[in-house]
């Protein structure tokens, strides 16, 4: 477990007081039975960087704080014990991330602000099919004049309708499965031949399809090297999946403590269902894994902050470390509730369903395991 500083046990600390006043579980229920298609509250959003959160691995030059990645994953976590929805993991820092790291001094002075303080969304735009795999991109990025024509589809892009701004992996060379000739661009969301499609999903949060219909943009749009943007994707990506993680492990750590409480309060021949042996020992079995993914998730977000060369490795341990445990404590929760667990009038099913969703966000916890073990040369 990572040793917190004061700054972030403050941020910490703050973040759990607001989300359990400001954005508990019934706010999903109000966005999702509201039939909201951005899958939270604007307002809420306003607040969260208003506070400042929005802005935390942004350069202070630039507008943030730059108080680093495991800080913010502090507040993800947090965020994820109430299910509340919000564009901070893909935006504000796999996006910010990848801006950070290659974008030119124009592209940081224009968007960085902007994703500090809240007035842009931004998503990550990259897989063309139900499963993910960027290095399969098709989308089409044909030189034109001095700039682009952007040709082909996106599926399934989390914070798709909500973002103003969409980072998207294209195919300037090559073809689908090749690593070179892949190139990033930045896209605003009204650029004329883009539209968008929502897509509905059993967690009720915001995802969209995303057609390029020859759309054009400047060669002031290219983030990184023309070609050669595949290592900067799954950097990004790797970014993208530890927010994930850290999101995943406050439901976790949430449903865990949700199910306990229930344990020792519901009362059954005489005595509360707590005292009985074989749910103490799944009790047991849920709280050592929570602890083994806290642990790998905070491992992760150290080595972003860290530059660290085994960031992949870290990233890919933590997602499908993070999704097993997610997996194993989602369906307790709703077995050790029993009855009630199967109804939507209880919150299990919303974990349940978040579950399976962040699951397959960004690569499942298999496709994790089979690269964590190529890499480790399995």
């Amino acid at each position: 477990m990572a040793v917190l500083t004061e700054e972030q046990s403050m941020l910490r600390d703050a973040a759990r007081a607001w989300v359990q006043e400001k954005a508990p579980v019934g706010a999903l229920r109000k966005a999702r039975d509201g039939g909201s298609l951005l899958g939270y509250a604007p307002e809420a959003f306003a607040e969260m960087a208003g506070m400042g959160w929005a802005g935390v691995v942004v350069p202070e030059a630039h507008g943030g704080s730059e108080f680093g990645y495991l800080s913010l994953g502090l507040v993800l976590e947090e965020l994820g014990r109430t299910l509340a929805a919000s564009p901070l993991g893909v935006s504000s820092m796999a996006v910010t991330s990848a801006l950070v790291r290659a974008g030119a001094e124009a592209q940081k002075a224009v968007w960085l602000p902007k994703i500090a303080s809240g007035e842009t969304v931004a998503a990550l735009a990259v897989d063309e099919a139900p499963r993910h795999d960027p290095v399969r991109t098709a989308l089409k990025a044909e030189a034109v004049g001095g700039g682009y024509r952007l040709s082909g589809t996106k599926a399934f892009v989390a914070e798709g309708m909500a973002a103003s701004l969409y980072l998207v992996s294209t195919r300037t060379a090559g073809a689908p499965g090749d690593e070179a000739g892949i190139t990033l661009f930045l896209v605003p969301a009204d650029a004329s031949g883009l539209t968008r499609s929502a897509r509905h999903t059993a967690d009720s949060r915001d995802h969209a399809a995303l057609t390029f219909d020859g759309v054009q943009v400047g060669a002031d749009a290219v983030l990184g090297e023309v070609g050669g943007g595949y290592p900067l994707l799954e950097r990004t990506l790797d970014v993208a999946r530890i927010a994930v993680s850290a999101e995943m492990l406050g439901m976790s750590a949430q449903a865990f403590d949700t199910t306990l409480e229930y344990l020792k309060t519901r009362v059954q021949f005489g005595q509360t269902i707590g005292s009985f042996q074989a749910l103490q020992h799944r009790a047991a079995k849920m709280l050592s894994e929570l602890e083994l993914a806290r642990s790998c998730v905070e491992a992760a977000l150290s080595a972003i902050d860290q530059d660290a060369d085994d960031l992949p490795q870290q990233a890919a341990l933590a997602k499908a470390v993070a999704g097993d445990t997610l997996n194993l404590i989602s369906r307790e929760m709703v077995q050790m509730h029993g009855g009630i667990g199967m109804t939507d009038a209880h919150d299990a099913g919303l974990y349940l369903k978040r579950a399976r969703a962040v699951e397959a966000l960004f690569g499942t916890t298999a496709w994790h395991r089979d690269r964590w073990g190529r890499m480790q040369g399995y």
